[in-house]
């Protein structure tokens, strides 16, 4: 875990390092110094993790302004997204 803690991860590998964080700490092996710089690394991935999928969702926001375009068919038609839901539905542009 040491020296991970200045350098900025993948999404993936944030989450792939704090899954492993918390399978150590959920072991009941470290010590309570362990524990803490475990429990500090951790708190630190979830920061990098939040923020990398905080940034996602905005970027997808702006790219679809909340419709998804037929683009492969050309056909002149959006799929409008229920957001809470995820349901697509056709509409005629």
């Amino acid at each position: 875990m040491a020296g991970k803690s200045q350098k900025t991860l993948t999404y993936e590998l944030a989450l792939a390092e704090l899954e492993q964080v918390v399978a150590d700490m959920e072991s009941g092996k470290l010590s309570l110094e362990e524990s803490l710089a475990a429990y500090q690394r951790g708190a630190e991935l979830l920061r990098q993790c939040r923020g990398r999928l905080e940034d996602a969702q905005q970027q997808v926001r702006i790219l679809e302004d909340g419709s998804l375009k037929d683009f492969a068919s050309g056909n002149g038609k959006d799929f409008a997204v229920n957001a809470a839901t995820g349901d697509t539905k056709r509409e005629d542009v």
